[in-house]
């Protein structure tokens, strides 16, 4: 007999099963949450995907899902309405901007608060997931084991020494911007969450919410965001609201949008010439690992070195398939308001070659395909 739910692998401290979760509530689907221990990545994930990760849904069908934005994609396709992506142009445009940001660049303080604010909080929190069976100072043994690779990997995102500080002043200007925005509305583009909303949960609620360092300054600096968060973890009315009408992009969301063309976007067109340098140095290859090494970025005027990852452009040529496919009136309605967020690094981007996802692996494939 088919399970009549799904089934999600994941744990309460993962960037992107809050992400996924918190879809799943809002969308009322049936599911169960299986907290990803040992033995279930043993068992369960590793047979599956081929590699240790989270989170991973199984559908009622038994199929595999891996990759948040993936799973989104294909949950909407089984389950369309209500809708998480916005019909009309701007909204559909800033919503998948807004995804893009808080998968692939809010990472930055995420971790970075995570490893070097809650470190032992962490620490013991890996523990405990891992061996939920073990005794305090087993946990304590096995979390240190096991967060080395994470908290390694605050620094590669960008979180060395160097660039604290500014990591911390552009997140705590990031959280005065949410702040003022979620004042006056309940979510980024109405009363109905979007898939950008589902983007910036990931990062907000798992490490900036929940790890106790970060959460209390999230409390003291961003009651709203504290609301918000809590509001898309635990929908009181799920399948409810709207998107605002007549295409609007609220005047608050404006700073936010603003902050992520002049962050990220620099950092993204460093990344094209990363991995046509590795294209370059590998003609033979046809996969593209997730790193192609180290790159200078930017951050409220510090630099710092942060790996370059091809997949991120991934993420991007989706923002950018979607508004190349706008028709010319409809993209009369974008020019104006891509100016009004500094969007011209979006809209003149030197795009790489086209990137395909297997989404059976953690790779990218490079085609000749241009659009």
């Amino acid at each position: 007999m088919q399970n009549s739910s799904y089934r999600l692998y994941g744990a309460d401290i993962s960037y992107y099963t809050g992400k996924v979760r918190a879809y799943l509530r809002w969308k009322d689907l049936p599911f169960e949450e299986i907290h990803a221990d040992a033995n279930v990545y043993r068992q369960e994930i590793l047979p599956r995907v081929g590699f240790p990760v989270i989170p991973v849904v199984i559908t009622p069908d038994d199929a595999t899902l891996q990759d948040t934005t993936c799973i989104i994609d294909e949950l909407e396709a089984r389950h369309p309405e209500p809708a998480v992506s916005p019909a009309t142009p701007r909204q559909r445009l800033a919503s998948e901007l807004l995804e893009l940001y808080g998968d692939e660049w809010l990472v930055i303080p995420a971790m970075h608060y995570r490893w070097h604010h809650n470190r032992d909080f962490a620490i013991r929190a890996f523990g405990e997931l891992n061996a939920p069976h073990a005794s305090p100072d087993e946990q304590l043994a096995i979390g240190n084991r096991r967060a080395g690779p994470f908290a390694q990997s605050a620094v590669m995102l960008g979180g060395e020494p160097s660039m604290h500080a500014a990591i911390e002043t552009s997140y705590e200007a990031l959280l005065g911007e949410l702040n003022e925005h979620f004042g006056r509305h309940p979510y980024l583009l109405g009363t109905r969450p979007s898939v950008g909303a589902f983007g910036l949960i990931g990062p907000l609620f798992a490490h900036l919410y929940r790890d106790p360092a970060s959460g209390e300054l999230m409390r003291r600096l961003a009651p709203n965001v504290v609301k918000w968060v809590e509001r898309m973890q635990n929908p009181t009315s799920p399948q409810s609201g709207d998107f605002l009408s007549h295409d609007e992009i609220p005047d608050t969301l404006v700073p936010v949008l603003r902050r992520m063309m002049r962050e990220q976007l620099p950092d993204l067109q460093t990344t094209v010439q990363s991995l046509e340098q590795w294209i370059a140095q590998h003609p033979d290859e046809q996969e593209v690992p997730r790193s192609v090494g180290m790159q200078p970025f930017e951050l409220e005027g510090s630099r710092g070195m942060r790996i370059a990852k091809p997949y991120s452009l991934w993420m991007l040529q989706r923002v950018r398939d979607t508004w190349r496919e706008l028709d010319n009136i409809h993209r009369d309605a974008i020019d104006p308001f891509l100016e009004q967020i500094g969007g011209q690094a979006f809209r003149d981007f030197r795009d790489p070659p086209r990137l395909e996802r297997n989404i059976m692996s953690v790779k990218l494939r490079p085609t000749s395909d241009v659009q």
